[in-house]
């Protein structure tokens, strides 16, 4: 419920509760394979890692990211409703849909930016003061390339013990994606004073601008690129 998230939020900005950050609190390496996409023109990644707030805001401040949507993925088309997804039980988890230019930014290093600081890959369906399945770390992958990435990089930071905890992040082709209400839209950019935005967001774009710089655009450049 949008209510309890703020409120968690309140709660959280009180007690000090809630960490933003990932358990790594580094940038994690970049994949080891992370080949270009067979298809020319923009590409396609859906991600999802807790709140749909705090990922748009993170990726919409990437360099070559084109669009960034909050939306649902994992569920029907007949419960991809807030207020149904936020029971639980609907299979759907609140993503991102991310529209990217690969010759600025590959898929790999999207992945990276999710693992380091985007969310914690460590926490099974839960983010900071969220809980739930809907708010589990999954890639849903748009290609079997995607897929091979993301499986590989998985491995990978697993055998480098790039966490302190395992990786729970799920792996699977994206049925659909069913794009979230307007409001929810860039409620970052809408809501910067919002205590739950405050806490939890606002941390992991400043994360991303400090750990990686060379992928930091700023909202006026993400505007000038296309971005809504």
């Amino acid at each position: 419920m949008l209510l309890s998230r703020i409120g968690t939020a309140l709660l959280a900005l009180t007690v000090g509760a809630c960490s933003a950050a990932p358990a790594s609190q580094a940038v994690v390496p970049p994949p080891k394979l992370d080949p270009a996409p067979a298809a020319a023109g923009d590409q396609v990644a859906v991600l999802a890692g807790g709140c749909f707030w705090g990922l748009q805001a993170v990726f919409e401040h990437v360099k070559g990211v084109r669009h960034v949507w909050a939306g649902y993925a994992g569920g029907a088309a007949d419960t991809a409703h807030y207020f149904r997804v936020a029971e639980g039980d609907t299979g759907h988890a609140e993503s991102v849909k991310i529209v990217y230019d690969p010759a600025q930014v590959s898929y790999g290093t999207l992945l990276q930016v999710f693992f380091s600081v985007a969310h914690d890959p460590t926490e099974l369906n839960r983010q900071g003061p969220d809980h739930g399945t809907q708010y589990r770390s999954e890639i849903f992958t748009t290609t079997p390339q995607q897929s091979e990435v993301a499986q590989a990089y998985i491995r990978q930071l697993g055998a480098a013990h790039a966490f302190d905890a395992p990786i729970v992040t799920r792996v699977e082709p994206l049925p659909a994606f069913y794009m979230a209400e307007g409001y929810h839209q860039d409620y970052y950019r809408t809501h910067p004073d919002s205590p739950y935005i405050v806490v939890n967001d606002a941390p992991k774009v400043a994360a991303l601008r400090r750990l990686m710089p060379q992928l930091y655009q700023t909202e006026a450049a993400y505007a000038d690129a296309g971005g809504h």
